[in-house]
Parts: structure tokens; sequence; C-alpha cells
């Protein structure tokens, strides 16, 4: 096997999801501990300590106890190469979320012990079934009041429909967790209590038959787990690796991130279990990583990673081939080649430059305004991946600068913030760019788009919410779109590459505007947002 081949087999890329206060944040900064990335592990709440998760980089992020935005991390493990995407749980940001996803190859979902599977999970478990990706399910906060584990078994399969197969096993529940039986060793894994789960748990091992064991474990625990071993032998799915990396079956672990129970043996199953670097399909097929010929696509940009420069970054999945420091490649974006300069790899907003990368990493790429989400980059000429959905906005306003002078600023910002993703422009005829509307999804995104204005691009703004609910792109129409016989209250506009869009205050407005006008068709997915297209 030669270097590239072995690069590739050792490749983990991974995004983390999780319905708000699951804990995926900390189980991100767990993971970075127990990789060797970081030798104290902060937290999202920063307990008895002035760190703050590795993640959460944005000084709201700091703030609020929420993440904003997505991140990447990598680092080296045990022969494997790690690149992890933490992703925004709150829905408000869920479509940063749906377009990381696009990028990994296998999803780490976390749950609440104590609440199961909630709204937002099922959302984006959704999402992943609808790519294919292999699911893996760690149930956190066993530290604390917890439904029974059989009961979350069942959810799993009720609720979203997937089978499951727990690989480890709680002892003790409601916030009496002393461990976890490891079904594979058939060993007990017992833990004691640390520094708040800023440093590595202590812990003992040892085999479920270990006569040493009934000295260690209280003899109403190790009953129990005995019964319920068996009865997980008895009535439960099998391992099957091959449904695993099917997405068929997830495999469950139970643990406390917080205080980093069951953290260790999750990380060292899951990366031998999980896919190295799968391919993408394109214009021209399933592109597969083992293809010699450099290829990749931007799934995020990101402005403003380091407030000192001012910077932007697109982030860019390697596909297949090497990518190497400076090279030239074409981009699908401007038809040309271009040059790739200054690559980098992230420790969330910790940077280094980079000389080579190889499928399944995630390397940024100083962007001087060229690229674009869902933008492909290869050696070979006319190669164009998937293009990534942009999904419609339901919250609009319209904003304006707070201080006229500013307007360059407020218009610099409001185009970087649009491009990146966070939020949708649209005009109208009857007002300039100053009185600019913005689409998000979630009201939330209005608090960081004045927050990021003021801070990064010294613009405060004026907002004035308006009555819509939903946009919808004319994908097409029998007539012009002055013409249409729509309802007092449906509004024209376009987007921010010119495609013409109505905006509706209510679902009966669509369906009405369909039915008046024969031949109209309306998308919620912005032109372009769909399948690449065939040459």
């Amino acid at each position: 096997m030669d270097e590239r081949l072995r690069e590739i087999e050792r490749r983990r890329t991974f995004a983390i999801i999780s319905h708000p206060d699951a804990g995926k944040t900390t189980l991100t900064e767990k993971l970075l501990l127990y990789g060797g990335a970081i030798r104290q592990a902060g937290s999202v709440k920063a307990r008895k300590a002035a760190a703050h998760a590795t993640s959460d980089w944005m000084e709201i992020e700091k703030q609020r106890g929420i993440s904003v935005t997505s991140s990447a991390m990598q680092f080296s493990f045990d022969g494997y190469h790690i690149n992890i995407l933490d992703t925004p749980g709150h829905q408000d940001f869920s479509e940063d979320t749906y377009r990381v996803l696009v990028a990994a190859d296998s999803a780490v979902m976390l749950l609440d012990a104590s609440r199961g599977v909630e709204e937002q999970t099922k959302k984006l478990f959704k999402v992943c079934r609808m790519r294919g990706i292999p699911i893996f399910t760690f149930v956190n906060k066993m530290d604390r009041a917890a439904k029974d584990p059989f009961a979350l078994m069942e959810e799993l399969e009720q609720v979203l429909g997937i089978r499951s197969c727990p690989v480890n096993w709680p002892i003790g529940v409601d916030g009496d967790f002393q461990g976890v039986f490891h079904r594979d060793t058939r060993t007990v894994e017992l833990y004691f209590s640390g520094d708040h789960g800023r440093t590595k748990a202590k812990k003992t091992e040892l085999a479920l038959d270990d006569p040493a064991l009934p000295g260690m474990l209280e003899g109403h625990y190790l009953r129990r787990l005995k019964e319920e071993a068996e009865l997980l032998d008895e009535a439960g799915d099998p391992f099957d690796l091959k449904a695993i990396r099917a997405g068929d079956l997830t495999p469950v672990f139970f643990g406390s991130a917080v205080t980093n129970f069951g953290v260790e043996p999750f990380l060292n199953r899951f990366l031998r279990y999980t896919l190295p670097p799968t391919p993408r399909e394109s214009n021209r097929g399933a592109v597969p990583p083992e293809n010699p010929e450099f290829s990749g696509f931007v799934f995020k940009i990101q402005a403003n990673m380091n407030p000192a420069h001012r910077d932007r970054l697109a982030f860019v999945r390697v596909v297949s081939g090497v990518f190497r420091r400076d090279m030239f490649a074409w981009h699908s974006g401007q038809n040309k080649q271009i040059q790739l300069k200054a690559p980098q790899q992230f420790m969330a907003d910790e940077r280094a430059m980079v000389e080579t990368a190889y499928p399944g990493d995630i390397i940024g790429l100083f962007d001087p305004g060229v690229y674009r989400l869902g933008d492909t980059l290869s050696e070979s000429t006319g190669l164009r991946f998937s293009s990534i959905p942009v999904f419609a906005p339901e919250h609009f306003a319209r904003v304006r600068p707070l201080d006229s002078m500013k307007r360059k600023q407020f218009l610099k910002g409001l185009s970087q913030l649009s491009e990146e993703g966070a939020i949708q422009t649209f005009t109208r005829e009857e007002s300039g760019p100053e009185h600019s509307i913005i689409g998000v999804v979630g009201v939330l995104q209005f608090d960081v788009l004045a927050y990021r204005l003021k801070n990064e691009y010294g613009a405060e703004l004026l907002t004035d919410p308006l009555p819509w609910r939903f946009v919808r792109w004319i994908a097409e129409s029998p007539r012009d779109v002055r013409e249409l016989n729509l309802t007092s209250t449906t509004a024209r506009g376009q987007d921010a590459q010119g495609h013409d869009v109505l905006f509706f205050e209510n679902e009966w407005s669509v369906r009405l505007a369909e039915e008046r006008n024969p031949g109209l068709r309306l998308s919620e997915i912005e032109p372009g947002g769909g399948a690449a297209e065939a040459d």
C-alpha cells in the first residue's frame, strides 16, 4: 500500500449532532482531551475554570454558552488522523449544520439521557439518513436522573426508525452512575470522580467474572448488570459492522461527557467502527477517495475568524487525490485555474499552515472573495460535485445602518455574511441596498447579525420585522413575475443572485398563488441547490 492510500485509510471525518443542551460541545471538548489535542478541558459553562470550550471561538458563543457556528478541529490519535466537525445544536442555526453534514463521513448523535430523542435530533437524524451516513449514538448525562436504558433503546427504534445495538451498558442510574459494561470484551469499567472532568477520569477495568469485582461493586449493581446483560444477549439486535456502516444500525454508547465517564472507550471503538473517507457524487458519477487527481468542495465560508486580520476563509473538504500547498486547480465557480494559497488546518480558531492534505481532511483556504458555498476545486477541468442545498428562511426583517456614514461597512458586512450562508439577502424594486431584506432560519440569527456587524465591521443596524413567513423561488412561470395574480399581502423580490422570489405571510397564500397562475412552479430551495448537473 502506497503512502497516499495509507493516509486515506487512517482518516476519520465526522460531525457531532444533537438537540440544544444535550452536551455536544462538551463531548467535543472531551474527545479532544482524550485524543491528546488539549491538556485540560474547558466547558461551555466553564465550572471552576476560566476556560471556554475550544470549539466555541466566537465571543458571542462564550457569552451565551451556545454554539452559533460550526467549527473544524484536527488532531492525530492512536494512528488515526481525525477531523471533527462540531455543529450548532440550536435550531436557529440548523442550516449551518445541514451544510456541514455534507462534508462528514459519519455522525455522532448525542442524546440527553433524561430527555431521549428530541425535536432537533429528529431533523438532523433525517438529514443523516437522507445522506446514508453511519450514525453512532452517545447517550449523555448518565451521571444525572435518566430514563431507563431499555426505554431509550426502544425510543430510537420507535421515534427514529433505526435499529440499535448497545456496545456498552450503564451501571447505576439516576445520578448513581458507577461505570459501564463493555459487551465486546465482557469487562466492567468503573470510574472515580475527578476534578469536574477537566482531566482524564480515573478508572479500573475488571472482567465480569473477576473474583475481585464483588469487592468493588455493590451486590445489587452486580446482580442487575448480569440480568440486563443476559437480556441484551438474548433479545437485543446483534452487533453488525456492515449494517452500522450502511447506516441501518446505530451502535449505542452510554456515558457522561462532563465527568469523562465512558468517553475514552467510545472514542476507541468509534474510530475502529466508523468509515474512512467515502466517495462524493458529481456530474461524472461518484468520485472515490482513491482517485489520484485532487478534488474537493467548499462547504463553509467564515469571515473574521482572526479579528486582528479581518480575514476570510473557505473551508474545503478534500475528496480525492493529494492537496499540495500553492497548487493550481480548476475552480468551478469562475471556470478557470486558480492558485490555492495559504492552506490551513484548525483547532477551532487556532491555525497551522499545511503543506499537504488527503481525502477526508478539512482545510481552510485564504479567500479574497472568489469562493462560494458549493464551489468545486479539482485538477480535472469541468468536475462539479453535487450542490449544497440552500433552504428557505422563515423569518424576515428590513435592515438599515444606524449611522448613514457607516453605509460602506454595513453593505460589506451584509455581503460577506450572506456569502457565509449565515443570512440570506433579498431586495425589492422599491427599496435600495441600504434597506436590505434579510431572511434567516431562526430569530437568534438576527442577534448574531447585529453582534457581528457591530464587532467585526463597525456598523450598527436598525431592524424592522416583516410579516412574511415563507419565501419561494420561482422555478417556472407562465408570465412575467410582475404580471402574476397574487394576494395583496404577497410581495415580489430577488435574492442575492438575481433569482426571482415571492414572499408570503402564510401557506394559504402560497397555495393560492399556484392555483391562480397555472404553470407557476415554486421551490423551497434556491435554484442550483440540488444535484450536480450532468455534462
